[in-house]
């Protein structure tokens, strides 16, 4: 004898008509990231050397933290920090696209700084965002682009991150953050928060 299912629960073994389009869809999605050309790879062992000088003024090495260690053993490329007697510069270079190029603000924020941001700035041939950084009596400046090997320039993160990933722009890139005493009559290197 057969059972009966109750009125509005039956249940077809049968993919309804108005699923396939969707299921398609999700087929198409997942097959679309292979189909696409694999943009040119840039190896590290490409990387060109770090420039003896930024803005005109001769750079000198810092030694990285062990956070900023460790962190460096996973990021696809090379990251170092200097300084020019009056500002730090953190310098990266990024053969592709990654997550773990993120903004400094989010790091100085991370450190116990709060950050407050301020209007684009002109330097060094193009745009650059720019924010002050305030903890304690201590107020920074500090201001940061990706420069493309194209020319192309980028203020924040996130957009330099679509663009490569959808390889509208050449590798590899520079990453390059810039902090100064924002205190009147400090003119010393001022240390940048870790960047893990």
């Amino acid at each position: 004898m057969r059972t009966r299912q109750p009125e509005g629960r039956q249940f077809s073994r049968r993919v309804p008509r108005a699923a396939l389009p969707f299921m398609l869809a999700c087929l198409l999605a997942a097959w679309i990231p292979f189909a696409l050309p694999t943009p040119a790879r840039v190896e590290i062992a490409d990387f060109p050397g770090w420039p003896a000088q930024f803005e005109g003024r001769a750079l000198r090495a810092l030694p990285l933290s062990a956070s900023e260690q460790r962190f460096a053993t996973d990021f696809p490329g090379r990251m170092a920090r200097f300084t020019d007697g009056q500002r730090e510069i953190v310098l990266r270079w990024v053969s592709a696209p990654t997550r773990k190029l993120h903004p400094a603000a989010d790091c100085f924020r991370g450190s116990g700084y709060s950050v407050t941001a301020l209007p684009m700035e002109l330097a060094s041939g193009g745009r650059w965002s720019s924010f002050e950084a305030r903890r304690g009596a201590q107020r920074l400046h500090v201001r940061e682009a990706i420069i493309a090997t194209d020319g192309n320039r980028w203020t924040d993160v996130s957009s330099w991150y679509w663009a490569a990933v959808r390889d509208r722009t050449q590798r590899p890139w520079w990453a390059i953050t810039v902090a100064s005493s924002a205190t009147p009559g400090d003119i010393a290197a001022v240390p940048l928060p870790t960047t893990d």
